[in-house]
């Protein structure tokens, strides 16, 4: 299927994405969210963050498996939108919750793990989110660019481990995400052996 015959997808993936955030800051600015609006606030963007992101990563994968073309062209928005939810979330937690505090932000980052992992895993994502146009697909090359994109893997995987380390007793929900983790791992992997096995019956003896 063309993607000259799906001119919406992205643009309602987009706006479909941003809806809860929006949705979040207008409830947040009319004090609906609860007795401890900031501690809601916080979760919400998070499980987004990780959900979108995982959303993304299985595009490659759903497109292995059925053959359908339609889940590379939205890879990249979701990505973005991702990238939009932790940016949110750390903002969250800094503007609201830490009231900017660098010092205060920088020993949370040193000593507690659960806030380690976290801020690392947005930190990756940072360079996805500058380079995820097609300018910068031209200049690193595809082959570099694919490499640097794998990041999001490793971001994902944190974002796991900040979830179930923040969560703490009932882990159901995170230990689900690196479970879809894993078979997304797990077809990727398989991919990349039946290719490889391909290229060396290919060789000449």
């Amino acid at each position: 299927m063309a993607s000259s015959k799906l001119p919406w997808l992205n643009p309602a993936i987009a706006v479909g994405g941003l809806s809860p955030l929006l949705l979040l800051a207008v409830q947040g600015a009319q004090g609906q969210l609860g007795a401890n609006g900031i501690e809601f606030a916080l979760n919400q963007t998070g499980l987004f963050a990780l959900a979108v992101l995982v959303g993304s990563l299985a595009c490659t994968p759903v497109r292995l498996v059925t053959g359908w073309t339609w889940p590379a062209r939205i890879r990249r928005t979701l990505g973005l939108l991702a990238f939009t939810y932790a940016a949110a979330h750390f903002l969250t937690y800094a503007v609201l919750d830490q009231g900017l505090d660098v010092r205060a932000m920088a020993e949370d980052v040193f000593t507690r793990p659960f806030i380690t992992v976290g801020f690392t895993a947005l930190m990756l994502l940072v360079p996805l989110a500058v380079t995820s146009t097609n300018k910068w697909v031209r200049r690193l090359g595809f082959p570099a660019w694919q490499r640097l994109h794998r990041l999001a893997y490793v971001a994902a995987v944190l974002g796991v481990v900040h979830f179930v380390w923040r969560v703490k007793k009932d882990v159901t929900e995170p230990v689900l995400y690196g479970a879809v983790l894993a078979l997304l791992f797990a077809v990727r992997v398989g991919e990349a052996l039946r290719k490889r096995r391909a290229l060396a019956r290919e060789r000449p003896a």
